[in-house]
C-alpha cells in the first residue's frame, strides 16, 4: 500500500517579512549593548548575550544567525554599537572577539537545537538550549580567544567562568521565559517561502495508469 502520508512542509529563501525581522533582532542586539556595560578586565559584563540567545529562540536558526551576522557587519562597518560608542575592526582583533564570534556559532546551535528537539518551544529545553549555545559554544570560542590575547590562561578562565557565567545563567533563563512567551502568544512562522513536494514516483506511476485505464474504457464504451 503506498504511503499516503503528506510530506513534511519546505521552505526555501527569505521573505520580506524574514529581513524586516533579522532588522529588528539586529537592532536589539545594538540596544542591549548600549545601556549597560561593567568593565571587568579586558572584557565587559554587557546585555548582548541576552540578545544573542533571544534571536534564534524565537526566529530560528536562519534567521537568528542573520540577526547576530547583520549586526556584527553593522560594528566592522564602524557604527558605534559596542558599549563604550566603539565600531570598526578594533573590537574583532581586541580581547572581546573571540566572544563576538562565538556569538555567531552559538546563535546557530541555539536555533538548530530548538527545531531538532522541540516540536513547540518549551521553556526548560529552550533553557538548555540557551546553555548549549549562548554559554558553551561562546565560551568555547571566547576564552582561548581571550587567553590568547592576555597571555594568561588562568585570567581569562576566571573572566569566563567566575565573572560571566552566573549573569549569564540568569540570561539564559529570562531569553527562555520570553521566546516561550511570545510563542505562545504570536507563533512566529517558518523563514522562507513553503515550497510544494513534488509528487512521490509511485504516486505519480499510479495516477498516470488509473488515467490510461479510464480513458481506454471510455473509448471501449464508444466502439
Amino acid at each position: 500500500m503506498p504511503d499516503t502520508s503528506p510530506a513534511p512542509a519546505r521552505y526555501r529563501g527569505l521573505t520580506a517579512r524574514d529581513l524586516a525581522l533579522v532588522a529588528v533582532f539586529a537592532a536589539l542586539l545594538a540596544v542591549l549593548s548600549m545601556p549597560f556595560a561593567i568593565p571587568v578586565g579586558p572584557v565587559p559584563i554587557t546585555l548582548q548575550t541576552l540578545g544573542v540567545m533571544l534571536a534564534p529562540a524565537i526566529l530560528g536558526a536562519k534567521r537568528g544567525t542573520l540577526s547576530v551576522l547583520t549586526f556584527l557587519a553593522l560594528v566592522l562597518a564602524g557604527l558605534p554599537l559596542l558599549p563604550g560608542g566603539r565600531g570598526g575592526v578594533e573590537p574583532f582583533v581586541g580581547p572581546t572577539g573571540g566572544y563576538m564570534l562565538g556569538w555567531v556559532a552559538g546563535a546557530l546551535v541555539i536555533g538548530l537545537l530548538s527545531s531538532a528537539f522541540m516540536a513547540k518551544y518549551r521553556f526548560w529545553g529552550g533553557f538548555f538550549c540557551n546553555i548549549a549555545g549562548g554559554i558553551g559554544v561562546v565560551y568555547l570560542v571566547g576564552v582561548p580567544w581571550t587567553a590568547v590575547y592576555t597571555g594568561d590562561a588562568l585570567v581569562a578562565t576566571v573572566l569566563g567562568v567566575g565573572v560571566f557565567l552566573p549573569g549569564d545563567l540568569v540570561k539564559a533563563v529570562l531569553a527562555a521565559a520570553i521566546a516561550a512567551a511570545v510563542h505562545r502568544a504570536y507563533p512566529v512562522p517558518p523563514a522562507g517561502r513553503r515550497v510544494e513536494a513534488a509528487p512521490a514516483a509511485g504516486e505519480g506511476a499510479g495516477s498516470t495508469g488509473q488515467n490510461e485505464e479510464n480513458g481506454a474504457g471510455a473509448r471501449n464504451g464508444t466502439d
